[in-house]
């Protein structure tokens, strides 16, 4: 689904997890899980073309999960070989065992799990907290990481708009549970109408059979036991690293990658202000601007094609690896 949720209830965790329908695998993906100590990550991987290709890996926003870059994978399966995260307590990856949703703790499960897996250096997506997650893994781990493709990333915002707020509401103690006890009548149609309005430009650019599949997908989260307490966990470690100065700030870092970096702005993005674009492009050392006038928070999948085209633009400076 979308890369970030409206606010809703920081559920318990039951004692014996309820039943939940399996997560959703379009043609062609596999998924599996990979074990690391205190961590277990699923992992939704589409065959490259062929063998031999450079790995990228992909990681999602506040709310998301793997799929968020279905629909991007398969245009780029002739040039890498892509993987996507579900990061800790989001997709079908159960939450870590320490609780650690921040920022730093995302982007430290991305570095094990590369570093496990051995496949770095990649080249490195990232979409809204996703994108902040990357920054840092960029900025600390530069061997791990070849290029660097941000889609709307999650970096610090002085004056934070509007339509954002209530996102950032979910971090306060205590919202989440008001907010639920609010909606508890809610459909998941309606919860699902609601968070594409908030993240697409045109959320009528959805097919009907992409939003029963969201439909399906937000069904399927508000049955775990823990979804809402990692939401509200991670928003938490945003507004956290928002605060943060010297050199663990998110800008701070930003200027210490090395690795050529790919931007891409909505212009229609209501969480991720469209002016950020102009200071993010002054702050990475090597950076390219795409801005699409139409697209929301999540424009991979509302604008695939051209998300491919930048990338691969970035891939042919390069020389194609």
């Amino acid at each position: 689904m979308s890369s970030t949720e409206l606010p809703g209830v920081r559920a318990v965790a039951a004692a014996v997890s309820p039943a939940v329908s399996a997560v959703g695998v379009a043609e062609g993906e596999q998924l599996r899980s990979v074990a690391l100590p205190g961590l277990t990550l699923t992992v939704r991987s589409r065959p490259p073309e062929r063998t031999g290709l450079p790995p990228a890996l992909y990681v999602h926003g506040l709310g998301g999960s793997s799929q968020n870059w279905s629909a991007l994978m398969p245009l780029l399966q002739d040039v890498v070989d892509g993987e996507a995260v579900d990061l800790p307590g989001f997709g079908d990856s159960p939450p870590p065992d320490d609780g650690n949703y921040s920022v730093t703790g995302h982007a430290r499960a991305v570095i094990r799990f590369l570093d496990a897996e051995e496949r770095g250096p990649v080249h490195l997506f990232g979409n809204s907290l996703g994108g902040a997650v990357a920054t840092r893994v960029a900025a600390v781990r530069p061997d791990l990481v070849r290029t660097l493709t941000l889609v709307s990333p999650a970096l610090p915002e002085i004056r934070v708009q509007r339509s954002a707020v209530p996102t950032g509401l979910l971090a306060v103690p205590g919202v989440a549970g008001l907010f639920a006890r609010m909606t508890r009548d809610w459909s998941a149609e309606e919860r699902t109408r609601g968070v594409m309005a908030l993240c697409y430009g045109d959320p009528g650019r959805v097919s009907e059979s992409g939003f029963r599949a969201a439909v399906a997908e937000m069904e399927r989260r508000m049955g775990l036991p823990y979804f809402w307490d990692a939401m509200a966990r991670s928003a938490r470690g945003i507004v956290d690293a928002y605060t943060l100065g010297g050199q663990h700030g998110l800008w701070r870092q930003a200027e210490r990658v090395l690795a050529p970096t790919q931007l891409v702005y909505g212009g229609r993005d209501q969480l991720v202000s469209y002016r950020m674009a102009r200071k993010a492009s002054a702050a990475f050392r090597d950076a390219r601007l795409l801005t699409l006038p139409d697209a929301g928070h999540v424009a991979m999948m509302e604008y695939p094609e051209a998300v491919a085209q930048a990338f691969r633009e970035l891939l042919d400076e390069r020389g194609g690896s």
